[in-house]
């Protein structure tokens, strides 16, 4: 007796944990958990007030919204996807997705993509998701890099004041930042405690490439004269002009943000988003603009790595989990998550929304951007979160800080570089 009730009990677990996502086969509606990574208070009330309509408006299709970080994504994706524990819906960035994606954890999006929702994104920047001949996560929002300069500086300073039609090339820049540099004042400060993605994507304006794939397919590191541009500007502009100080090397972006109200810096180089933090922050009195990027041989190119939404390949329910996607990304709807993240949307028709298009908080230059950019260097690379940590990260912060020079900075990438690429590439 004992050894039935055992039996049973095993069994009733079992289809338990197999109805756990709710379905069809127990009649009830089918819950889909989406993990979200937005972290701003405007983001954040936007995303769940777009999961409550959908859930007011698709009864027989539930969404739990589950909060997820920046900071741990990547290691909290690994584990949850070999535990079985996987979310249905899955907010990353397109840069994280390569090794999910070739390790077979995500969904293959080809055939499930609404021919509205794949229309609507540029086909540069499907490519940002898009890994061997899958499509493994829908690009949603994108973060150009842009100069956010003390307006009253400049002026002083009578500095030609550059627009996305006449930017500053790489060199006009780093005269500008000499000019705009005295006694306790400093021109520019590159927070660069995260150094590499934006030093590559920069690169981009110089012609820098970095990653070179072969007729075989494998990648390797190359560090040539456009890769240079970025890095010997951030270079010089410390240790030789001394435009921009040795201090905010290891710093975030928001720790340069009271030096900048302070009159300590002239401009910041910041991703577009970093406006909230402006607007909600600076000082009365505080007179800000929102610059382009300096440009080089290749205008203003610049890489990014579009935040994503994609989609588990153990999700039973992989219709319904792209549908809600489709919903989230409505033109109306991301503009509220644009809006919501200070950044800006993907979609052609989106990005045509007045609201984006305003002079308002530099809102207009940087839509001005959308169409100059393109998928980060690192996109499609297998082994580049190793490659940045281990290799990259430390190569860069050395060579900034005066530590290597050029050639040993690209001694490291090269050589260092590609033994770690190597091993993923078997």
């Amino acid at each position: 007796m004992r050894t039935r009730i055992t039996l049973a009990l095993a069994v009733l677990l079992l289809l338990l944990a197999g109805c756990s996502r709710g379905g069809p086969a127990d009649g009830g509606p089918v819950t889909l958990r989406f993990q979200s990574l937005a972290w701003q208070p405007d983001s954040v009330a936007v995303t769940k007030e777009l999961v409550r309509e959908w859930n007011a408006t698709h009864p027989d299709v539930k969404v739990e919204y589950v909060q997820g970080s920046w900071d741990s994504v990547h290691d909290q994706l690994l584990t949850s996807f070999e535990g079985g524990e996987a979310p249905d819906v899955i907010h990353d960035a397109s840069d994280d997705l390569a090794d999910f994606a070739y390790g077979g954890h995500l969904a293959d999006l080809t055939g499930l993509l609404p021919a509205r929702l794949a229309s609507d994104i540029p086909r540069d920047t499907w490519r940002t998701a898009a890994f061997g001949r899958g499509v493994y996560g829908v690009p949603f929002l994108q973060e150009p890099r842009v100069l956010i300069a003390d307006a009253d500086r400049l002026r002083a300073a009578g500095v030609r004041i550059p627009t996305p039609d006449h930017p500053w090339s790489w060199q006009e820049f780093r005269q500008v930042a000499k000019k705009l540099t005295g006694p306790g004042r400093y021109g520019v400060a590159w927070p660069l405690k995260e150094p590499v993605s934006a030093t590559l994507n920069l690169s981009l304006s110089a012609g820098g490439r970095l990653f070179h794939r072969g007729a075989d397919g494998k990648v390797t590191v190359r560090f040539e004269a456009g890769d240079e541009v970025v890095a010997r500007t951030v270079h010089d502009q410390v240790a030789v002009d001394r435009s921009a100080p040795a201090s905010t090397l290891g710093s975030g972006g928001s720790d340069t943000l009271p030096g900048l109200f302070g009159g300590r810096y002239a401009m910041v180089p910041l991703g577009f988003s970093y406006r909230q933090q402006i607007v909600r922050q600076a000082p009365e009195g505080f007179r800000w603009q929102v610059l382009p990027a300096p440009a080089g041989a290749d205008g203003l190119t610049q890489g990014v790595s579009p935040q994503t939404l994609s989609v588990s390949a153990d999700c039973p329910h992989k219709k319904e989990a792209v549908a809600f996607i489709d919903f989230l990304l409505r033109p109306g709807n991301m503009v509220r998550l644009a809006l919501g993240d200070w950044m800006l949307p993907t979609g052609t028709r989106a990005l045509e929304d007045p609201a984006l298009r305003t002079a308002r908080h530099g809102w207009a230059t940087g839509t001005a951007l959308a169409a100059h950019l393109r998928p980060a260097p690192a996109q499609s690379v297998r082994g580049y979160p190793e490659w940045k940590d281990k290799v990259a990260t430390p190569a860069y912060q050395e060579y900034y800080s005066g530590a290597i020079t050029l050639a040993g900075l690209r001694h490291r990438l090269e050589r260092d570089g590609n033994l770690v690429l190597a091993r993923y590439q078997r």
